[in-house]
């Protein structure tokens, strides 16, 4: 049961650093605020203003230094899930609702790692293209 519980956190708190560097990061922050209050709207705030800081934290990261910020935030916040976990077992099912929300239908299917693009200095004098991956692409 820990090493499931080990997993969901894990996923939850993975989740949840990738969705601070999106667009859509305000809704987000206020369903996982929800998660890790579970209910009580003034530890709702209280938490809202952590994932805030935490955010400030990954895209205040100097350049070279965003990975190991985003391990220390994710850490961070793994380790609160598990606990909310141990806490309240009715949580898992609540953060796995979460997580399907969060994560779009076809993620990881026929791709394997991340993609980090990434252009430093120098002269360019033509198209530069960045991908993860270009499928689909015919000359016609």
């Amino acid at each position: 049961m820990e090493a499931e519980l080990t997993a969901l956190a894990t996923a939850g708190a993975t989740a949840l650093v990738q969705q601070m560097v999106t667009d859509g990061w305000a809704q987000v922050r206020g369903r996982v605020a929800g998660f890790f209050s579970r209910g009580s709207e003034d530890d709702a705030d209280a938490v809202a203003g952590e994932l805030e800081a935490a955010r400030a934290e990954l895209v205040a990261a100097p350049e070279g230094e965003g990975e190991e910020v985003a391990a220390d935030v994710l850490a961070e916040w793994r380790a609160r899930m598990r606990r909310t976990l141990r806490a309240d077992p009715a949580a898992a099912a609540e953060l796995r609702a979460l997580l399907d929300e969060l994560t779009p239908p076809d993620a990881g299917q026929g791709r394997i790692g991340a993609v980090h693009n990434t252009i430093h200095g120098g002269e360019y004098h033509g198209t530069v293209i960045q991908s993860g991956t270009v499928g689909g692409v015919n000359g016609r």
